[in-house]
């Protein structure tokens, strides 16, 4: 199943099943009207049935194609406008799909049982007002395309360059695990013992550069004892 879901997406249905869904109900509904004029031709009415019951079915695919495009953009969506814009479209979608459902069996109950026969002012009404809630959903489509670039090529390549510009953290690093865990242990580093003072007392430089600089005197020698006896 999800091999059919990725397969659909990369055609990118949605828009081709949209065109056709707002085609087939916006005729049915017109051309039910002119049967409600032209009452003598039957076949009027056997047509807007047809495309009513092929319109519903075609809401109901244009829903889920919506569904499978939405995933796909979403994420590609910077901007929260136009994600409130995108919340709207798929909101009125989804009860589109449901009212025109209805309506298709709503439709049939009038062609073949003679008591719904007399609703089928009030159905036409209905009808009509789907249809302009239909053609106002089908705006904001247009809006997503062609004011906001959602689902085209731009938008991609936009997207593509911002996050080539800012990088995921885990793409930017990526960490190799280790087969073992190792634990950092931090080595010891010898504590450096403060200087002790001298116990000697350095010597002061002498305050008289002339005292210092004047060579010191050696005592004079013993003088010899005389040879001569004295008399």
């Amino acid at each position: 199943m999800q091999n059919i879901e990725k397969l659909l997406t990369s055609w990118q249905l949605h828009p081709v099943i949209d065109h056709f869904t707002i085609a087939l109900l916006v005729v049915g509904v017109l051309i039910d009207l002119a049967a409600l004029l032209l009452s003598q031709w039957p076949s009027l009415r056997q047509t807007a049935l047809t495309l009513m019951i092929i319109g519903a079915i075609a809401a109901a695919g244009s829903f889920w194609t919506g569904d499978l495009e939405g995933d796909r953009v979403w994420h590609l969506v910077t901007d929260s406008r136009v994600h409130d814009v995108l919340k709207l479209h798929a909101r009125i979608g989804y009860y589109l799909m449901i009212v025109f459902g209805v309506l298709a069996l709503w439709r049939i109950l009038i062609e073949f049982v003679r008591f719904m026969r007399a609703t089928r002012q009030i159905y036409l009404l209905v009808a009509v007002v789907a249809v302009g809630v239909l053609l106002y959903q089908g705006s904001l489509g247009g809006e997503l395309v062609y004011r906001y670039g959602v689902g085209t090529g731009a938008m991609a390549a936009s997207a593509s360059a911002l996050s080539v510009e800012n990088p995921k953290p885990e793409q930017s690093a990526v960490a190799t695990p280790s087969p073992i865990p190792t634990v950092y242990v931090p080595t010891a580093e010898p504590t450096a013992t403060p200087a002790q003072p001298s116990a000697a007392p350095t010597a002061e430089p002498s305050k008289n550069p002339a005292a210092s600089a004047k060579p010191t005197q050696s005592p004079p020698p013993p003088a010899a004892p005389s040879a001569q006896p004295s008399v």
